[in-house]
C-alpha cells in the first residue's frame, strides 16, 4: 500500500470515528423591535460530546441569550439543550441533554502541536442538513491573538482548514480523530485563515463549568484601557503602551495595594502589559490568593506593588 493511501485511509478512519460525537445546534433567541415588537431571531452552530452521560461543548456565541437550544445528533435524535454554563471570556459553553451512551470525542493535547501537521474540522457548515461537512488543512501557526476579540482569545491554533458559518463549536481534530480545538472563527476578508480554541483551554474551562456552573478568575479591581500614542499625548503620559487605569474598584486588592486612577499598568508578574488582553492574559496564568507584582508608571516615575488576587465578585453568566 502506498503512503498516499494509507494516508488517506488514517484521515477517513478519523473523521469516522469523530463525526459520531458532532452535533448541530439550533438556538433561538428574541430581540424586540420598536416596528415588529418581539422578534425571533434564529442561529446555528455546531458543538462536541465530550461525555457520554450528555455533556456537550460549543461556542458561547453559538447559545448566548437563546430562549431555546436544539441539539441535533448525527444518528438523526434531536434534544432540547440545557445551558450547564458560560465562559464569555474564552467564548466556550457546555450544553446538557438528556441522553445516555453517547460517543464521546477522545480528547488530545494542544501542547503536543507542531505547525504544519494535519488539522481536520467538521462541523455543520452553513447549516446543511445529514452528516457533518469534513475539510482538510494543516496547523498553520500557534499562540495567535484574534485581532478585535473582546475575549481572552490568546494562544489560539491558527488553521488554513475552512471554518464556515455553522462550523463554530466544532472540533478541530489530528489525524487519529482527536479533538485538539475547537473551530470559532475566521477572518472575511482573509483566505485560508481561521482560528480554534486549544483543547487544554477547552478542558480548564469545562471541568470549572461543569463543578461550579461558572470559570473563577483572579480579579484586580480595576477598570482600564489600552493606551496608544493618542491618549498619551492628550493626557501627557510619559508612555504609549500600557493599560491606563480609568476606574479603581474601593472593594479590589488594586485599591488596596495604592493603585490609582491615572496609573499606566506596564507589567504583572513575568509578563510585559502593552494592551488590555495582556491583563486578562497574565491573570490567567495566576491563582486566586496569589500574590503577584505590579509595575506601573504614575506621572514619570516607574513603580511596583504586590498584591494579592481575589475572585471578582461580579459571577460570569452561569444557568442550570
Amino acid at each position: 500500500m502506498s503512503t498516499l493511501t494509507s494516508l488517506e485511509g488514517q484521515i477517513t478512519g478519523a473523521v469516522e470515528k469523530l463525526s459520531e460525537s458532532v452535533v448541530s445546534i439550533d438556538s433561538v433567541r428574541v430581540t424586540r423591535n420598536f416596528a415588529y415588537g418581539v422578534v425571533p431571531i434564529e442561529g446555528k452552530g455546531s458543538g462536541v460530546i465530550i461525555d457520554p452521560r450528555g455533556y456537550v461543548v460549543t461556542n458561547n456565541h453559538v447559545i448566548d441569550g437563546a430562549t431555546r437550544v436544539q441539539v441535533h445528533l448525527k444518528d438523526g435524535r434531536s434534544f432540547v439543550g440545557e445551558v450547564v454554563g458560560t465562559d464569555p471570556s474564552t467564548d466556550i459553553a457546555v450544553v446538557r441533554i438528556e441522553a445516555e451512551n453517547l460517543p464521546a470525542a477522545s480528547l488530545g493535547d494542544s501542547e503536543k502541536l507542531k505547525v504544519g501537521q494535519f488539522a481536520l474540522a467538521i462541523g455543520n457548515t452553513l447549516g446543511f442538513q445529514g452528516a457533518p461537512t469534513v475539510s482538510l488543512g494543516v496547523v498553520s501557526a500557534l499562540g495567535r491573538p484574534l485581532p478585535g476579540a473582546d475575549f481572552i482569545f490568546e494562544g489560539l491554533i491558527q488553521t488554513d482548514t475552512a471554518i464556515n458559518p455553522g462550523n463554530s463549536g466544532g472540533p478541530l481534530a489530528d489525524i487519529s480523530g482527536n479533538v485538539i480545538g475547537m473551530n470559532t472563527a475566521m477572518i472575511p476578508y482573509a483566505q485560508g485563515v481561521g482560528f480554534a480554541i486549544p483543547v487544554n483551554t477547552i478542558k480548564w474551562v469545562m471541568q470549572q463549568l461543569l463543578e461550579k456552573g461558572r470559570v473563577v478568575r483572579p480579579w484586580l479591581g480595576i477598570y482600564g484601557t489600552t493606551l496608544n500614542e493618542a491618549l498619551a499625548r492628550r493626557y501627557d503620559l510619559p508612555a504609549d503602551s500600557g493599560v491606563l487605569i480609568v476606574e479603581v474598584d474601593a472593594r479590589g486588592p488594586a485599591y488596596e495595594s495604592g493603585l490609582r486612577v491615572g496609573d499606566v499598568i506596564i507589567g504583572i508578574g513575568s509578563q510585559e502589559i502593552n494592551q488590555m488582553k495582556d491583563v486578562l492574559a497574565a491573570l490567567s496564568k495566576h491563582a486566586i490568593r496569589e500574590e503577584v507584582e505590579i509595575r506601573f508608571i504614575r506621572m514619570t516615575n516607574k513603580r511596583a506593588t504586590r498584591l494579592l488576587l481575589r475572585e471578582s465578585p461580579i459571577p460570569a453568566i452561569s444557568r442550570r
